[in-house]
């Protein structure tokens, strides 16, 4: 099983990027995280656009997810919201209309972020835009606030608690595959 992983963030080293790396470390037996990094490839959403080609990068994103079982999103809070870049993207995937590869998967939405809140707005901004979409969205928010103290060298969460929550994201994420 093949969760697809995506950081809403285009920095090297983000928060959003470590989340995903110490989700890794909770992953269920027998489940995988792959990460996606074509987000800064991702043009502007155009409606005149569909009808013709599709960018690279949309189709590749489109594919990632079509193929996963599951998709884990780290995302920022800019500005009090989801960054535009993850939005732009996520609008390409739910095209075509009737068609969108995120129409009943399972999406999973945690989120860091230096503040105290760990982008708690943002998810839930997030987790709106993906139901509308018509993806399964599942499992509660993970915040990881002052994420600028809550990782160890090796990309794990300090925190246990935060652990557990993450790690019961996947799981729930994992028990709502359909294969």
């Amino acid at each position: 099983m093949e969760i697809l992983g995506i950081a809403g963030s285009i920095r090297v080293q983000s928060f959003n990027r470590r989340l995903l790396a110490a989700a890794r470390h909770e992953l269920p037996d027998g489940v995988r995280l792959a990460q996606w990094d074509g987000l800064a490839s991702v043009p502007p959403f155009d409606e005149d656009a569909e009808d013709g080609p599709v960018p690279a990068a949309v189709a590749e994103l489109r594919e990632a997810i079509a193929s996963a079982t599951g998709v884990l999103i780290a995302t920022p809070e800019y500005n009090g919201s989801v960054p535009g870049q993850l939005k732009n993207a996520l609008d390409w995937a739910s095209r075509p209309r009737g068609a969108s590869v995120l129409a009943g998967k399972p999406v999973a939405v945690v989120g860091a972020s230096p503040s105290p809140h760990g982008a708690a707005t943002a998810q839930g901004d997030l987790r709106r835009v993906l139901a509308r979409a018509g993806a399964s969205v599942v499992g509660e928010p993970v915040a990881v606030g002052q994420a600028f103290r809550r990782f160890d060298e090796h990309d794990r969460l300090l925190d246990h608690e935060l652990r557990a929550a993450l790690a019961g994201v996947l799981v729930e994420l994992a028990s709502r595959v359909v294969v």
